[in-house]
């Protein structure tokens, strides 16, 4: 709901939860999001590298498939932590939103409970089918994991986009009534709003997985398991580099009509200017914009596809309907540089391979590579603050303020520091975990029934 650390001042009469909750949706949201986008992507991505396996014949993307696999395990395991928090979080943080939505936000929530029951079936199905189920069929329990990861995420982009674009509703009296279930889950903000998200996740998935890969080779690994490894998310995350940037315009052309003080805090247009220059950089001090860079026309072009069309400034925007600019302009354009970025790259790379260089033979291009898998995430992480906190001081745009969202607990700060802590042990388990798994396959042992299973020898001992 709210990626943010905090909003930029405090007000007396605000609700003693607001903060603390604010503070706590950042930290569930933020971590839970990463792993998200590793359920959306990485069985396409595991398909894939399978597929190859089975039908060329090829037993380094068989080894490839297998581990990804059990490293999907892991992600997914804490993933489910992460998400079931969520879910209980958004009544007990928000229950001024849930008590008068929760008619109309129940659907999406439902099948988004319903598809992650799918998945985590089908991925268990597939982890104990290798070497049990005939191959084709095996290969085939990635079909629904991928399509059921795909569905929970639009069911939560459903939820998001009916915050930024209500619908299906009336308000009478105060009271929510004609409330519509199928109306507010399809509303007319998810569909460009899902499909930006589901690139992104093939983004963040095939640019970390590809630069897990891109350190081994600058470590001297460079046989044909680690180029594989590699090339084929690497794959994935190029088609995604380069259809985001047309995704994102087609999604902020609609900002000019739906959500104008939003547009504004991106653009960090004060006035309204015709045609608008597009402004690279900058921050707002004392009411004047500073060291920002213009480039004319270009504002008009990108937000409104057209050479003299005006961007709305926030002059025209009453000031307790703004959000706070620099946070929402500055997480903008670090999502746009950094996309914009990591396209360019890509693009180098396959022309670079067309006109026969290999670039993975190039130690400045795998640093490159490692530094990308980062960035996709900050990027990421970017672009949920950038959307939702220029929906502010909107809970659901136009309609709830976050203030008459929260509740008036302080106690909600307890919770806050056991997250953190919860959060950090499993980002610690995790990433111990995970290289545990690497430095045993790298010793050549394939088959590891856990991270942490006594040693070979051991067991040998203790049969003789």
């Amino acid at each position: 709901m709210e990626p943010l650390l905090a909003l930029t001042s405090l007000v007396t009469d605000d609700p003693a939860g607001l903060l603390p909750a604010r503070q706590q949706m950042a930290l569930s949201l933020g971590w839970h999001i990463v792993l998200a986008c590793f359920g959306v992507a990485f069985p396409t991505i595991i398909f894939a590298m399978h597929w190859r396996g089975i039908y060329r014949d090829d037993r380094d993307a068989l080894v490839l498939a297998k581990r990804w696999s059990k490293v999907s395990a892991v992600l997914f395991a804490i993933g489910a932590v992460s998400g079931t928090v969520l879910s209980f979080e958004f009544g007990l943080l928000w229950p001024g939103l849930m008590s008068r939505f929760g008619d109309v936000l129940g659907l999406p929530f439902a099948f988004e409970g319903l598809a992650f029951f799918l998945e985590a079936i089908f991925l268990g199905i597939y982890l104990y089918g290798w070497g049990r189920i005939p191959p084709k069929q095996h290969l085939l329990m990635l079909v629904p994991m991928g399509i059921t990861g795909v569905v929970g995420t639009f069911c939560v982009l459903a939820v998001n986009g009916w915050m930024n674009n209500p619908t299906g509703f009336r308000i009478e009296g105060g009271e929510v009534v004609d409330v519509q279930p199928w109306v507010a889950f399809l509303n007319d903000g998810v569909w460009m709003q899902f499909l930006h998200m589901w690139v992104a996740a093939f983004m963040v998935a095939g640019f970390a997985i590809s630069a897990v890969y891109a350190a081994g080779m600058l470590r001297g690994r460079r046989d044909r398991h680690h180029r594989l490894g590699f090339t084929v998310p690497f794959v994935f995350a190029t088609v995604a580099a380069l259809l985001q940037p047309v995704i994102g315009h087609l999604l902020g052309s609609r900002l000019a009509s739906t959500q104008p003080a939003k547009l504004a805090a991106f653009e960090l247009a004060l006035e309204t200017e015709s045609p608008s220059p597009l402004r690279l950089g900058g921050l707002l001090v004392d009411g004047e914009v500073r060291y920002a860079l213009d480039i004319p026309y270009l504002g008009s072009l990108i937000a409104r596809n057209s050479f003299t069309e005006p961007v709305q400034g926030l002059d025209t925007i009453p000031v307790d309907e703004q959000p706070p600019v620099n946070i929402t302009h500055l997480a903008f354009q670090s999502m746009v540089g950094i996309g914009t970025l990591l396209a360019l790259a890509v693009v180098v790379f396959w022309l670079a391979r067309w006109r026969g260089h290999d670039l993975l033979g190039n130690r400045w291009f795998l640093r490159g590579a490692v530094l990308a898998g980062p960035l996709a995430v900050v990027a990421l992480e970017a672009g949920w603050i950038a959307t939702e906190v220029g929906r502010q001081p909107w809970v659901v745009y136009g309609v709830m303020r976050t203030t008459e969202a929260a509740g008036d607990n302080p106690g909600l700060w307890w919770l806050l520091g056991i997250s953190t802590v919860v959060y950090t042990a499993m980002t610690v388990g995790a990433v111990v975990v995970l290289r545990s798994m690497a430095r045993r396959w790298r010793e050549g042992e394939e088959d590891l029934p856990s991270p942490y299973g006594p040693e070979r020898e051991s067991l040998e001992g203790a049969d003789a």
